[in-house]
């Protein structure tokens, strides 16, 4: 069975699940995640129905906090969710602090496609403030930590199945004065630049800035046709593993490195166990502590919420050596 890298230690259960949610759920994954004055906050999407019955009724967003990263507590009631006559629902959020403020990416399904959204958290966590949506398709987006040379910059991954007529995304990297309107974009990574990947890529969880560049996670999908039943589906023909690389502080869409094996992939039995889409790894939260760990979160098989650590060394070595 492939295993994830040897520098990444995983816990022994994930860090949420549908056990753990005062609500209506049945699938709880693709979580942003954050430290915001002492303590983690993270959103989390919420594909509620039955699980058992195999039955999705619709998604929201929950909330929770934790003072450790690991152990937390669920608010209560649903967070974030937008229906509207344009919007059917937003999900996969990513946090990003910046000037002391929580900002969100999430996508969001409309009548005339596949948007993706940044927002702002209310000081009170009672919900986001959309600040902006882009036009169709795109998604994955993650802001940076900071303005680099003046401007916001943010990583996305537009999805032009029509100009290029199969599944063949890319990650992408745009620039903002203000949020509202986005430009300079610029390809930073191909799908062709990635070892394990065939069909897809795109930005994962928003980076981190070490000494040596910008740390980022990135999703990565393989195709296998005939692969048959693996999850709830007839047939689930996609493998999601993650990878990690390291961007240039000046330059974000210059790569410095790519590590040419996945940084994670689905090997535990939790992870693997009852999928809705098994063999599934999506990192949506990456914090760097201040002794060099590494959290990252990730929802796995789009079913639960998992943690892993590292040192920060370790993964810029994955990066650097290739």
């Amino acid at each position: 069975m492939e295993k994830s890298s040897s520098v990444i230690k995983k816990l022994d259960k994930p860090v949420l699940s549908r056990h753990d949610i005062p609500y209506q759920t049945a699938l709880v994954f693709n979580a942003g995640v954050c430290k915001y004055k002492g303590k983690y906050v993270m959103t989390f999407r919420n594909d509620y129905g039955d699980f058992d019955a195999h039955r999705l009724d619709g998604t929201n967003n929950g909330l929770a906090f934790s003072d450790d990263g690991v152990n937390w507590e669920i608010s209560p009631d649903p967070f974030f969710a937008v229906k509207t006559e344009e919007i059917s629902r937003v999900y996969d959020t990513r946090l990003t602090v910046i000037d002391n403020e929580v900002y969100v990416c999430f996508a969001c399904d409309t009548r005339h496609g596949l948007r993706g959204g940044v927002g702002k958290l209310r000081e009170d966590f009672s919900g986001v403030d959309i600040i902006s949506l882009s036009t169709p398709d795109n998604r994955n987006m993650a802001l940076f930590p900071e303005k680099i040379n003046g401007n916001y910059v943010m990583l996305e991954r537009p999805m032009p199945v029509y100009s290029r007529g199969k599944d063949r995304f890319d990650m992408w990297i745009c620039e903002s004065p203000d949020l509202l309107f986005w430009g300079k974009h610029k390809l930073v990574m191909g799908v062709e630049d990635v070892p394990f990947a065939d069909d897809k890529i795109g930005p994962a969880a928003p980076p981190v800035k070490t000494d040596k560049g910008w740390l980022i996670t990135f999703h990565a999908v393989e195709l296998a046709p005939g692969r048959g039943k693996h999850g709830w589906e007839k047939k689930w023909e996609k493998t999601y593993r993650a990878g990690i690389a390291l961007l240039d502080l000046e330059d974000p869409s210059k790569v410095l490195g790519i590590s040419k094996d996945p940084l994670i992939v689905c090997d535990r039995d939790y992870e693997l166990e009852d999928g809705f889409r098994k063999d599934a790894i999506f990192p949506g939260g990456m914090i760097l502590e201040d002794n060099g760990e590494v959290k990252i979160y990730y929802g796995a098989s789009d079913t639960v919420e998992c943690m892993c650590t590292a040192n920060v060394n370790d993964l810029i070595d994955l990066c650097l050596k290739g």
